[in-house]
């Protein structure tokens, strides 16, 4: 097995690394602080491919693959979790399931403007009464004579709020469980189709995250995206793939953390000496760094088999699953290092603590994670 990068995936790391450090670093803290949408930073990603990484570049994406975007989505979440998190929903979410389940006019209609950063896409399936437990939802599609009108509430949709492209995920045939839920593609502007409360967050908060109301949203028959029925299944394929992503953020986010710690540790004068000369901090930075390469070796070990088209559930869930709490731990640890320092927004590790947190809750809770691991584990 390679455990170095190829001279490809190193050049999109350095290219992603270099933006990050010039671009982000500077607005990411004013991003958390006003929870402004950064548009500007935004627009410059999608200008180097990051809104459209694994998407052919005949659809104006840039044409790469798995292991590609999780380097760009860690280098990203290395400086700020918002910028990663609006990157990793839109790579993976709205545009992935186009791109998975629209048939070719749908992919030519809509994946041009998201791959190329033109719109900002949308995945609406969680609701007010279901979250781990999706199959729940309440939000109804019913068959009319030229399409379907769309009724419900779902919350919690990253860049809602500035999406221009929503995938909307309802009970088409009730009867049937989740083996009667449909997806469907809706534009901005679609008439039934409204922004509700957007979420104050504990972290994360320059990505956008509301509710979406719908209201007889009326879409026409070419709206269905895959087969009737099957949009439940698509979802879950969808749900593997974000949480790659996902734990590459979370990878990111620890990263950024424990280098923060490192030159903390080698400044802050104690006793005589640098705190980094004292054990107790010298054990917190070794724990900090094992967990962070093995949580990036299981997450770059998922995209990897993505990539080759080998089953890749069980590895995507432990994937995020570690790398997501090793993100609250590492940060978590970064924090005490920094001691009252660490406590307060002078310094980006408070920041970074708060944004490990989504990592953990995201694409599926941890305990979700679990179920989904024993389950593969089980089944053979």
């Amino acid at each position: 097995m390679e455990f170095d990068l190829s001279p490809e995936h190193e050049m999109i790391r350095q290219t992603a690394r270099d933006f990050a450090e010039k671009e982000i670093r500077p607005v990411a803290a004013h991003v958390d602080k006003t929870g402004e949408f950064p548009k500007a930073t935004i627009a410059k990603m999608a200008g180097l491919g990051f809104l459209g990484m694994a998407i052919p570049e005949e659809y104006e994406g840039a044409g790469l693959d798995a292991v590609a975007l999780v380097v760009a989505i860690e280098e990203v979440a290395r400086v700020c979790g918002s910028h990663a998190l609006i990157m990793a929903a839109h790579n993976s979410l709205c545009t992935g399931n186009i791109w998975l389940a629209g048939n070719e006019d749908q992919r030519r209609t809509y994946i041009p403007d998201l791959a190329s950063g033109r719109k900002i896409g949308a995945w609406a399936l969680t609701e007010p009464t279901s979250g781990s437990d999706a199959a729940a939802m309440q939000t109804t599609a019913k068959q009319v004579k030229d399409g379907w009108i769309l009724n419900g509430t779902k919350t919690f949709c990253t860049n809602a709020p500035v999406a221009g492209t929503f995938v909307i995920h309802a009970i088409s045939e009730p009867a049937k469980g989740n083996r009667g839920i449909s997806a469907f593609i809706v534009e901005r502007g679609n008439r039934g189709l409204s922004i509700g409360r957007v979420e104050d967050k504990l972290g994360v908060r320059g990505s956008a995250t509301s509710q979406v109301i719908l209201s007889d949203c009326r879409v026409p028959k070419g709206a269905l995206l895959g087969k009737e029925n099957e949009g439940f299944v698509n979802a879950l394929k969808i749900l593997d793939g974000g949480r790659i992503g996902i734990g590459a953020m979370a990878v990111g986010i620890a990263q950024g953390a424990f280098e923060e710690a490192v030159k903390y540790a080698k400044e802050r004068i104690q006793f005589s000496k640098p705190i980094a000369e004292h054990q107790a901090i010298q054990f917190m930075l070794a724990d900090m760094a094992t967990r962070i390469d093995a949580a990036r070796t299981l997450v770059h070990r998922a995209a990897w088999l993505k990539d080759r088209g080998q089953p890749f559930k069980k590895e995507a869930a432990m994937g995020k699953l570690y790398a997501s709490e090793m993100s609250s731990f590492v940060t978590n640890k970064a924090v005490q290092i920094h001691g009252g320092y660490g406590y307060i927004s002078d310094y980006p590790v408070e920041r970074m603590l708060r944004d490990a947190k989504l990592t953990e809750i995201g694409e599926g809770t941890s305990e979700i994670q679990r179920i989904v691991i024993a389950k593969e584990l089980l089944q053979g």
